[in-house]
Parts: structure tokens; C-alpha cells; sequence
């Protein structure tokens, strides 16, 4: 079974994280929420604590399919601060490993050189910092490992995206016929 990592910090935005690990769940993927900190309750960015399933210092992701990270300005920012989450994530890419990120997220992988010269989206106040990036105002945007989206309002978009590329095209529309998505 593939295994998908979404990584949480105080500030993320809870309808992109909490978006992909319901679409994907639903599409019977083990996916882990997993905090940054020490501690497992993350604090979103309204104020709404999620308790994560693991802590990123007690488990090794490694071996996952995916790592996500969804965005959230000050989430973002804390994901940013992070550099056992950067390695990882250059691990990955590096690996041609699959990588997410929405809103404010894309800029972490812009910050770190992995969208030179591919096609990317993120939040509209975010698109001028993927200044090596093809930038779109796609909805989500996919080249090679890396997938991106635009934010909030596209995070169904983004999940079902991702359960296409982990599954089939035919799961994903499955999945959104199931939560009247498109309707």
C-alpha cells in the first residue's frame, strides 16, 4: 500500500491538509499526519488543533510514496524553518519521489531550487517568489515528481490529482462522484 506523509505545523492551513488526508483515506491510502514539533497537536491557522498521528522526530519517512506539505503563510513558514523536512524533501525529489504542495507551500520547493525550469502554481501573492518556475494559474500543476496547487479552493483539485497519479485516474473520479465533487 502506498504511504503518504502530510506534515503539519502550527499555522497550516487546515482545509488543504485536512483535504488531502480525507480524499486520500477515503481512497483506502495510508496516509500519516505527521507534526513537526515534539509534540503532536498542531495548531492550524484558525485556531482549529489537530492532534497529528505521529512526530516527525519518532518516525522515518523515507520510505514513502509521497510528502506533502500543505500551505498556510505562517505553516509555511514554520515548514520552512524546518531542515529535517528540507532534506527530505531535496531526498525525495532527488530520488524522482513524489512531492506536493499548495498555497504558500510551493515556495518552500522554489527555495530550494526544485522548480527550476518546471511548470508550478501556488497562492497568487506566492507566484512571484517561484521566480526559476514555468508559473500557471492552473488549478494544481504537475511536472515530472512534483505536484502544486493554487490554495484553499483548489485543494479537491489537488487530491484528486494526487490519487490519480498514486492509483488511477478512474479512483480519483470514483472518489469525487462519492463526495458530489463537480456536481
Amino acid at each position: 500500500m502506498k504511504k503518504i506523509y502530510v506534515f503539519l505545523a502550527d499555522g497550516f492551513e487546515e482545509i488543504e491538509a485536512l483535504t488531502v488526508v480525507d480524499l486520500l483515506r477515503r481512497a483506502e491510502l495510508d496516509v500519516v499526519t505527521v507534526s513537526i514539533k515534539e509534540e503532536s497537536q498542531v495548531m492550524g491557522s484558525h485556531q482549529i488543533p489537530v492532534t497529528a498521528d505521529a512526530c516527525f522526530s519518532k518516525i522515518d519517512c523515507s520510505k514513502g510514496d509521497l510528502l506533502v506539505l500543505p500551505g498556510g503563510a505562517v505553516g509555511t513558514e514554520n515548514l520552512e524553518k524546518f531542515q529535517p523536512l528540507l532534506e527530505l524533501v531535496k531526498s525525495f525529489v532527488a530520488q524522482d519521489k513524489k512531492v506536493a504542495a499548495i498555497c504558500a507551500a510551493p515556495r518552500i520547493l522554489a527555495g530550494l531550487g526544485l522548480l527550476n525550469g518546471r511548470k508550478a502554481t501556488s497562492y497568487p501573492s506566492v507566484m512571484e517568489e517561484l521566480t526559476d518556475a514555468q508559473t500557471t494559474t492552473e488549478a494544481v500543476a504537475v511536472d515530472g515528481c512534483i505536484t502544486t496547487s493554487r490554495g484553499l479552493g483548489t485543494a479537491i483539485d489537488f487530491s484528486l490529482e494526487l490519487i490519480g497519479q498514486l492509483i488511477s485516474r478512474e479512483k480519483a473520479k470514483e472518489i469525487a462522484e462519492s463526495v458530489v465533487y463537480g456536481k
